[in-house]
């Protein structure tokens, strides 16, 4: 399920479960307990869910993903002309954890410079996630999106060989 619009839904289908004579509301209740309340507020209410214009020459995008649990993660940034990051966009296919570790990803490279964003660390998001042992992977992928993206920026902004030479 994408994480774009995928929100809404959520919130319906919760309503509609909880409001079900069938189902017992501790039942429901108890996935929520697995999650810290930052991890529920990033994943019911994602940050710069979306993309950018991957062609563009100020636009670096990077594409993780994790073959042990199938998450992946595209995250984009756009830096300005003075290396500063104005704009992050992503999109995430995996688990609640997942989709806050790339939306807080999102907030924190804002306004930073490209060198400044190379130093969060996953360490970092899964603190502030609160995340537990068994759902660091989420925040390793988030910092491995950051540097893919990064890399992507300055890998377009070298000049290509023909260029060069003509200078």
């Amino acid at each position: 399920m994408a994480a774009a619009g995928a929100g809404h839904l959520r919130r319906a289908a919760s309503a509609l479960l909880l409001r079900s004579p069938r189902l017992p509301v501790r039942e429901l209740s108890a996935p929520a307990r697995l999650y810290h309340k930052k991890v529920v507020d990033h994943y019911e209410n994602p940050r710069n869910v979306g993309s950018l214009d991957k062609t563009s020459k100020n636009v670096g995008t990077g594409l993780v993903g994790a073959p042990a649990c199938g998450d992946v993660m595209k995250l984009q940034i756009q830096v300005d002309e003075k290396g500063k990051i104005v704009d992050a966009r992503f999109k995430t296919f995996g688990c609640g954890s997942a989709i806050a570790s790339s939306s807080l990803a999102t907030e924190w490279v804002k306004g930073k410079t490209v060198e400044e964003a190379l130093t969060i660390k996953n360490t970092d998001i899964a603190k502030e996630l609160c995340l537990p042992p068994v759902k660091l992977h989420c925040s390793m992928l988030a910092e491995d999106a950051i540097k893919a993206a990064l890399a992507d920026y300055k890998l377009k902004q070298e000049p290509k060989k023909g260029e060069a030479e003509k200078k």
